[in-house]
Formats: structure tokens, C-alpha cells, sequence
């Protein structure tokens, strides 16, 4: 299992990557409302997508009602890195 840390900002005209934190973390748009859990969902299949991986191997471990998360994956760290570092 593989651990991501992010910030996350929901109501975007669309879910993407939109920068990096002076803390290293990735921050987030997300085109959903914070409403219902439809912001987290739409994370979770924006992760999905992007990582080429089951919605299932994403969940959100830490921060359902936070802008800051923890999200959990079912992937191989190579992976993620890889990823981040294109981002």
C-alpha cells in the first residue's frame, strides 16, 4: 500500500493537478461540490484515471471532511512516484 498526502479544493470547472504545497504536497481542483462525500468521489476517480488503477485501490483514509487527505492506494510506489514527478 501506498500513501499520498493532498490538498484538496472542490468547485473547480474541472478536477486536475494544480500545483504542489511548500510542503511538498500536491494540491488538487476538484470539479464536484463538498457536498454528500461527491468532492472525495470525484478524487477518488480522478486517482483512478490518472494512476490506471480500480477505483476500489483508492480510498480516502484521513480528511473525509478536510481539504487536507490522506489517500491510501493499492498500487506500487514506483508508481505514484512517477506520477508526482510529472505533475
Amino acid at each position: 500500500m501506498t500513501a499520498l498526502e493532498l490538498r484538496v479544493s472542490p468547485g473547480a470547472d474541472r478536477t486536475r493537478v494544480a500545483g504542489r504545497m511548500a510542503d511538498g504536497r500536491l494540491k488538487v481542483r476538484v470539479a464536484a461540490a463538498p457536498e454528500r462525500g461527491e468532492a472525495n468521489a470525484e478524487l477518488v476517480q480522478f486517482l483512478a484515471r490518472a494512476l490506471g488503477v480500480p477505483r476500489a485501490a483508492v480510498r480516502v483514509a484521513r480528511g473525509r471532511s478536510s481539504r487536507d487527505k490522506r489517500i491510501e492506494l493499492d498500487v506500487e510506489p514506483e508508481r505514484v512516484e512517477a506520477w508526482m514527478a510529472s505533475q
